[in-house]
């Protein structure tokens, strides 16, 4: 039942609105798991982001495409929980410090072993428009013990002034999307974590479409 749940509403709500509103250029579309385990990493500047990651993939997988997301928001009242839980399939961290390293990530573990497709925003909450943030190293200490799981660099821009944090309004925007090339967490962390730095470098030079937000026009 929640599998069509899902699939439905983003058969007839959410992909006709990202392609209708949204002018949304993608780029290494190949890229993206064909099957999990799998995780995709992204910049977070919007409560889109998470949907349009979500509307990549074809109908055949969504019901495997899970977010990663924080349990103090997305569990916050009874309408945003039902939501969160029936149509986007969140798996909810508890971020107020209650829980060990090993059991914030027990869920995401279990998910991966029943081949999922996780995804992850590493900087943590939304932040400014374009903006990156440092990005935090939980995603490798997650799959330190099953490297052969890779991790794919997912660059999105624009969404961040389509749907700024803290606003309700939807504004039309041209915005990108850019897939990267997988990363294992077969090396020290240090390693890991510049090559994910050096992959969201690469994937920001590929957004042309959006270029012109470098530019603060």
């Amino acid at each position: 039942m929640k599998r069509w749940l899902k699939i439905l509403s983003f058969m007839l709500v959410v992909r006709p609105l990202i392609i209708i509103v949204i002018g949304l250029n993608v780029y290494q579309r190949e890229r993206l798991p064909t099957q999990g385990p799998h995780v995709i990493i992204a910049n977070h500047n919007s409560h889109l982001d998470t949907l349009v990651l979500m509307s990549l993939f074809p109908w055949s997988q969504l019901h495997r495409v899970r977010p990663v997301a924080a349990a103090d928001y997305f569990l916050s009242n009874r309408w945003l929980a039902w939501f969160s839980t029936n149509v986007l399939d969140i798996i909810p961290v508890h971020r107020d410090g209650s829980a060990e390293r090993k059991d914030l990530l027990a869920d995401c573990q279990t998910a991966l072993k029943a081949g999922d497709i996780l995804i992850l925003f590493p900087e943590g909450s939304r932040g400014k428009p374009e903006a990156m943030q440092p990005m935090k190293k939980g995603v490798y200490h997650m799959l330190k013990e099953t490297p052969a799981i890779g991790v794919t660099p997912v660059l999105l821009r624009g969404l961040g002034r389509a749907l700024p944090k803290g606003e309700a309004l939807l504004v039309p925007r041209n915005c990108d999307v850019a897939v990267g090339d997988s990363i294992y967490a077969d090396q020290t962390v240090e390693n890991f974590m510049r090559a994910v730095d050096e992959a969201f470098v690469d994937l920001k030079a590929q957004c042309q479409g959006s270029a012109w937000l470098d530019e603060g026009l």
